[in-house]
């Protein structure tokens, strides 16, 4: 399901770069495939608010999700159209917004110059870096056989991971068990921004089943999943100790160091079934 709007894209998700290998005590030139990292502009209504570092593919869903966890937009009705361009300086993603949404962000001073592992950019004050969080209306009962289910197919469902090693991954897995989507990215705020900004435009019930991450689970991971309602999230790596205080005033169970059979639970382990 795409987004309305125009898209204008030649830029890929992979670049090939010749290298030099040594294996063996032999040193033989070859080729290499490196995940693209571009600059990423979000402009609303004619204004440019933020630049993204960010794997040039799914740029709709990401503007989008982006959007939603960032506070700019309510709802996913909000944005009306949307327009990805290919500049020498980089990709440009126009957004027509509502007039409501676009007066409020006129009204924000955070400016952000993104960087892929930066979640604090344009913050202009040790005031604001803790967030306000609305906890989640509904957590879900999530089985230990579909976490493990998920990791299983996981790695499978990455494309971009398996030729370059140096993306993340971000999955929605249903309520049945399924993982009912997935999207790359180099940075991990990215690829789960993509994910939100898909599901939010197809009206998933994101309080029936989870996310899972190949990245560590940072504070961040847990406060943009919670604000479109997810009520867990499940990384591959750890959390840090400010995404474990934020799942719990979130009422989100959060997981860490997933692997089929064993997981690491740090809030919301009552949530967790043995049985499917």
């Amino acid at each position: 399901m795409r987004l309305p709007g125009v898209y204008s894209m030649t830029a890929t998700p992979l670049k090939t770069s010749t290298v030099w290998r040594l294996k063996q005590g032999r040193i033989d030139e070859t080729d290499d495939c490196l995940s693209n990292e571009v600059p990423v502009a979000l402009v609303y209504n004619g204004i440019s608010h933020v630049v993204l570092m960010a794997t040039p593919q799914d740029l709709p869903e990401l503007a989008l999700g982006f959007s939603l966890t960032e506070g700019i937009l309510s709802s996913a009705s909000q944005l009306y159209d949307v327009e990805v361009l290919q500049t020498p300086a980089g990709m440009l993603v126009n957004m027509d917004i509502a007039s409501a949404a676009f007066l409020q962000l006129k009204g924000r001073r955070r400016n952000l110059s993104g960087r892929t592992g930066c979640g604090l950019c344009g913050i202009e004050s040790l005031d604001v870096v803790k967030p306000v969080i609305t906890p989640v209306k509904v957590r879900p009962n999530v089985s230990a056989t579909h976490i493990s289910d998920a990791l299983d197919a996981f790695a499978s469902l990455q494309p971009l991971r398996a030729q370059t090693g140096s993306v993340h991954g971000v999955a929605w897995v249903n309520g049945s068990g399924q993982i009912q989507a997935l999207f790359e990215d180099v940075g991990r705020h990215n690829a789960l921004d993509k994910l939100l900004g898909f599901g939010a435009r197809a009206g998933w019930n994101w309080s029936e089943g989870f996310v899972l991450v190949s990245s560590r689970a940072s504070y961040e991971m847990v406060v943009k999943s919670a604000v479109l309602g997810v009520g867990c999230l499940v990384a591959v790596s750890a959390p840090t100790s400010l995404a474990v205080q934020l799942a719990q005033e979130a009422n989100m169970t959060l997981i860490g160091f997933a692997r089929p059979g064993q997981q690491v639970i740090y809030t919301g382990h009552e949530y967790i079934t043995l049985a499917d």
